[in-house]
């Protein structure tokens, strides 16, 4: 088993424990925060286990039918986690407004003690999840950051409500962390669509690599580049590059120039068509004739 996929199911079950941990506390305690945080633990346990499943999946070999392979399949655990966070979101919203305009008595004590649980909990699964680079792992780590973020709001809430009896705040910190969690999951949910229609990524300036490349001896352009990612870690590259005569002649060369510049940008798997200035046939090559 792949150290991602051991990462992400450790995840998971701390989360699914402290998902149910978290309902029963805030049934306990009369919190509505509580209980909002108890629901994006839960879209969070069932994102991590369809990623579980996903992962596994992502890893069989290219076939005929999937020439790049199934490394996409992690996606769709990104983009599943991210509809069951807005889902669970809309619900906990629509339970707000009435503690807002009639706040409700809840547990000090009780939310404070849940809150350094959470704290030690979420933040434990976000350090295990953030050693890994896939866009998947990446997406499931911030939302256990949203959740320890979460956690030390309720914690100082928690403080409030004990001290000072000012039980609006339950409702409002629900409110915050609702916004703070919809807003992460729009940005999340922007580079994973980017990624489905084989946008550049984030990490790769298109323009950059096209001037780095234009400086290796014997390159006279570069045009009809393509660069996109499978599925935000592996990186792919196809473009025509211009050469002169001499390393026309030494195509195994020239290549291995080429993909060392690309390399260097995160660029793992590449397509290289070599062309003359006689043949090159694309717009881009007028500007350089």
């Amino acid at each position: 088993m792949e150290d991602r996929e051991k990462r992400v199911q450790l995840a998971a079950l701390l989360n699914i424990c402290f998902t149910i941990v978290e309902i029963g506390g805030g049934l306990w305690t009369n919190s509505l925060a509580i209980l909002s945080d108890a629901l994006h633990d839960f879209g969070d346990s069932v994102a991590l286990g369809s990623s579980v499943v996903l992962e596994r999946q992502s890893r069989r070999k290219p076939d005929a039918s999937r020439t790049f392979g199934y490394q996409r399949l992690s996606l769709f655990s990104a983009i599943f986690s991210s509809l069951v966070l807005v889902g669970g979101s809309m619900i906990i919203l629509s339970q707000v407004v009435p503690r807002l305009l009639d706040p409700e008595p809840v547990d000090g004590t009780g939310m404070v003690g849940l809150a350094i649980l959470g704290i030690v909990v979420n933040g434990f699964g976000f350090t295990l999840l953030r050693r890994g680079t896939s866009v998947s792992e990446e997406v499931l780590s911030l939302h256990l950051l949203e959740d320890v973020l979460g956690w030390i709001i309720v914690l100082i809430g928690g403080f409030i409500v004990r001290f000072w009896g000012i039980y609006i705040i339950d409702p409002l910190m629900t409110l915050g962390v609702t916004a703070f969690v919809l807003y992460n999951v729009a940005k999340n949910l922007r580079e994973t669509i980017n990624i489905l229609l084989q946008g550049v990524p984030k990490h790769i300036s298109i323009t950059k690599v096209k001037k780095e490349l234009a400086t290796v001896d014997g390159v006279i352009a570069v045009h009809d580049v393509h660069i996109w990612s499978l599925e935000g870690e592996t990186d792919v590259f196809s473009g025509h590059v211009v050469v002169d005569e001499a390393l026309l002649k030494t195509p195994d060369e020239a290549r291995r120039r080429i993909r060392a510049v690309l390399r260097r940008h995160h660029i793992e798997h590449s397509t290289i068509e070599l062309e003359s200035k006689d043949s090159c046939s694309g717009i881009e090559c007028e500007n350089w004739r």
